[in-house]
């Protein structure tokens, strides 16, 4: 059977003002490379997650594997994209593990998989215009703020179990994130992991008992998820994840139509489609969920090669590197104080590119139906404002979120009903000192 992609040019070069299309390639012992280059790039940020929630880190690598070749084979090879772990599943996770352990949790990640696939299936018949009304930039981009600013607690609980191993890795990851440039620099958060560990290691914090004991080939770890009516109110709190995850899809789509000068919002559907179905077969078989990697479309714009072909490559060594148990007990190994200097970093990063939402969709902030629904979403989620409805458990990321979207609606439409809305070309004023 032929392979799906022709070569591009002499299959060793690309010029400063071309590109590597996604279906193309270059010769493969190239092809490899750049794959591998990926598998560097998604490594980092997805081994914290099962770090974090307690999953197997070699399961985790697995599906994101598996998931990532699924992603490929649902769009048909023409959007190139890693699967890694998601970081919008944290704070749920956290909550229902710390309820009623890792099982339930996982229940709820395949909650959010089945509904995200549900999502996708419509975007395909419908289009992505209802997105962009339910969530605008000022709604999407404090979802995605309050999701990273609400686990500040838990960045502070690791942070305290090593503060000087915590401040040494987090030191780390900003001098490498000024002083590296291109993709050393974006793997700033995982030299920031390597040299904490080091430090680690040598003052003694590292316990690898349980390295030598697993085995170099093997099944990863499986973990069978929980599904009963009697955990609704933990399965509800994952459901503003799905909005999270629509909003990265989305993104990812247009970023990469963006490099390569195409038009792939027909394809938006099938994306999110993918990404809930390799969430569902993470959770099933006790992985961490998966979204799209802004961290390979740094690699693409840096290389200028977008073949689908690196991705095949990378979906492939992930699926190795997790039938590896001693990989995952190595992982299994970063101390608390490491985790707690990356999680600082890590979690303001995911609330900051909320920020980075408004700034780049030029989200005027003079509105107060901007002000007010960017305002009080963070509030709720920061401070985890907390409502019991019977056996019914709202947290701060729910309630920021249905807070979002129903400030901005209610305001938005009272506003035009009463022409009351500031127009865009008023002069805008400075705040009023508090």
């Amino acid at each position: 059977m032929a392979l799906p992609w022709k070569l591009h040019g002499d299959g060793s070069t690309v010029s400063s003002t071309d590109i590597v299309l996604p279906e193309e390639r270059l010769t493969w012992w190239r092809t490899i490379g750049f794959g591998g280059q990926h598998v560097v790039a998604m490594f980092g940020a997805t081994f914290l997650v099962p770090l974090i929630t307690g999953f197997p880190p070699s399961t985790t690598l697995l599906f994101s594997g598996i998931g990532t070749l699924l992603f490929l084979l649902i769009t048909q090879n023409r959007l190139p994209s890693y699967l890694g772990s998601s970081f919008a599943f944290l704070a749920p996770i956290g909550a229902a593990t710390a309820s009623a352990g890792h099982s339930v949790a996982l229940g709820g990640v395949i909650v959010v998989g089945v509904l995200l696939a549900l999502v996708g299936v419509l975007v395909h018949l419908t289009g992505t215009r209802w997105i962009d009304v339910l969530m605008p930039p000022v709604v999407s981009g404090a979802i995605v703020a309050l999701i990273g600013f609400n686990l500040a607690p838990a960045a502070k609980n690791n942070f305290d179990a090593s503060p000087v191993i915590a401040i040494i890795t987090l030191l780390a990851i900003i001098l490498a994130a000024v002083i590296f440039r291109g993709f050393l620099g974006r793997l700033s958060i995982v030299i920031g992991v390597v040299v904490g560990y080091v430090v680690a290691v040598i003052a003694g914090e590292v316990d690898f008992s349980g390295v030598a004991d697993a085995a170099w080939v093997g099944l990863p770890e499986f973990m069978t998820p929980t599904f009963d009516l009697q955990f609704l109110p933990l399965y509800v709190m994952f459901l503003p994840v799905v909005l999270a995850l629509v909003a990265e899809n989305v993104g990812h789509v247009k970023g990469v139509a963006q490099l390569t000068g195409r038009n792939l919002d027909e394809l938006t559907g099938r994306a999110l489609f993918a990404d809930g179905l390799a969430t569902v077969f993470s959770g099933l078989g006790g992985g961490s969920p998966t979204t799209t990697y802004g961290e390979n479309i740094g690699v693409m714009a840096a290389t200028r090669v977008f073949s689908t072909a690196a991705y095949w490559v990378a979906g492939i060594t992930a699926i190795v590197l997790g039938l590896s148990p001693k990989i995952g007990a190595i992982i299994f190994t970063v101390p608390a104080g490491v985790l707690g200097g990356v999680t600082t970093a890590l979690y303001g990063l995911i609330g900051i590119i909320g920020v980075r939402i408004w700034v780049e969709n030029r989200v005027d902030f003079s509105q107060p139906k901007n002000q007010l629904t960017a305002g009080v979403a963070l509030i709720m989620g920061i401070a985890d404002f907390t409502i019991n409805a019977g056996e019914m458990t709202f947290t701060g990321i729910i309630m920021g979120t249905v807070a979002a979207i129903l400030v901005y609606h209610l305001m938005n439409a009272i506003s035009t009903w009463r022409g009351t809305e500031v127009s865009a070309e008023a002069p805008r004023r400075s705040p009023s000192p508090l």
